[in-house]
């Protein structure tokens, strides 16, 4: 199983913007000195606690304090840009990057980033299905291009200015060929968007904040979408976020991960509840579409969705949430705010050092399966 890393911090109101970000960047320097697999950065207009606008422009800034890691738009909101810009802004990166750019998609789902851009009643869903198609085929096909596709509000072409002579009405491709992978963020139980990802090659990430069983019900619409395709699905195309802290400390672990008033846990998973408690979508934190609203508590979520502890037990915790999810390729590390810097650093390297040698041990071993 490889380990990833996804930062969409909720940094606590107070801290300067540039500080917040000085400290997004080393945490993913830092996991690329750990030998974490990629990095996912996520982006919001108008948060004032997730407070990356542009994934792209941001990850820019790490290519070159960064060797291996694999750097990906966590994701890019389709609904925000005409495709044809992220086709060739993100074909750019794939170059400037060495061929380690994953191109990571979404609608935009904050309703306020909408209502600034004047698409708050528009179908979001509806435009990145219409984005999508627009980016790929621009990668796929040459100029002077003629993408007009039923029902898509896109029409691109570069048919009246083209000339290969001047080197004029051109969109460069990626580096990656065929193109790069393409991932895409579930954050909704059942969702049928996993369907469609199978059945164009695109590969899930499954949301940290969504309890055990709703991420099960990922992998069989996966499923479903690449035998559509006529394709097998493999698990290890199919990324699981955790929000993980590691200390050397089982009581430590606790208190920063879970208990402590000033623990980043505790502040990321209030926020997160006050949002979807807005939103009307608790739902994410039941454990049956039954149960009553009031049941849901800070407390509550936090037991459920916080993986904490010494490396043996988060070891053993990870281990049991496979087994409630089945087989997967990634699990991807949630970057928090980083309230102390010296135990958020210490997780992430026992992460990499202590938890997932054990995990790939007793997976190798059949441990895991007994």
């Amino acid at each position: 199983m490889r380990l990833g890393y996804f930062a969409m911090p909720m940094h606590p109101q107070g801290r300067t913007w540039a500080d917040t970000l000085r400290e997004d960047r080393e945490a993913v320097i830092l996991a690329d000195r750990l030998g974490f697999h990629d990095a996912f950065i996520g982006e919001h207009l108008t948060d004032r606690h997730e407070n990356i606008t542009n994934s792209l422009v941001f990850l820019a800034t790490l290519i070159h304090d960064t060797t291996q890691i694999r750097l990906g738009t966590g994701t890019t909101n389709l609904s925000h840009m005409h495709p044809a810009l992220v086709a060739v802004n993100s074909a750019m990166f794939d170059h400037l990057s060495g061929g380690r750019f994953i191109l990571g998609v979404s609608p935009g789902a904050l309703p306020s980033d909408a209502e600034l851009l004047g698409l708050l009643d528009e179908d979001r869903n509806q435009i990145f299905a219409e984005a999508i198609d627009v980016i790929t085929r621009l990668w796929e096909l040459d100029p002077p291009y003629d993408i007009d596709l039923p029902g898509n509000r896109f029409r691109v072409t570069t048919a009246t200015t083209f000339d290969d002579e001047v080197g004029v009405g051109i969109v460069g491709k990626p580096l990656q060929t065929p193109r790069p992978e393409i991932v895409g963020t579930v954050v909704a139980p059942f969702s049928k968007g996993v369907v469609a990802m199978g059945a164009r090659d695109f590969h899930p990430l499954s949301a940290n904040f969504l309890l055990p069983q709703w991420v099960a019900t990922h992998w069989p619409n996966y499923v479903e979408g690449k035998e559509s395709a006529g394709q097998t699905a493999a698990a290890e195309d199919w990324r699981i976020a955790r929000t993980v802290f590691v200390a050397d400390d089982a009581g430590v672990a606790e208190a920063y991960g879970r208990g402590d008033a000033n623990s980043p846990y505790r502040y990321y998973y209030g926020k997160m509840l006050g949002k979807m408690r807005r939103l009307g979508r608790l739902g994410l934190f039941k454990t049956s579409r039954e149960q009553p609203d009031e049941e849901i508590t800070l407390d509550g979520v936090l037991d459920d969705l916080v993986i904490c502890g010494t490396p043996d037990s988060v070891a053993e915790q990870i281990l049991a949430f496979r087994e409630q999810t089945g087989d997967f390729g990634e699990l991807v590390y949630a970057g928090l705010d980083w309230i102390d810097p010296d135990l958020a650093k210490r997780s992430m390297e026992l992460m990499a050092t202590k938890v997932m040698p054990q995990v790939n041990d007793a997976l190798g071993s059949g441990r895991a399966n007994a």
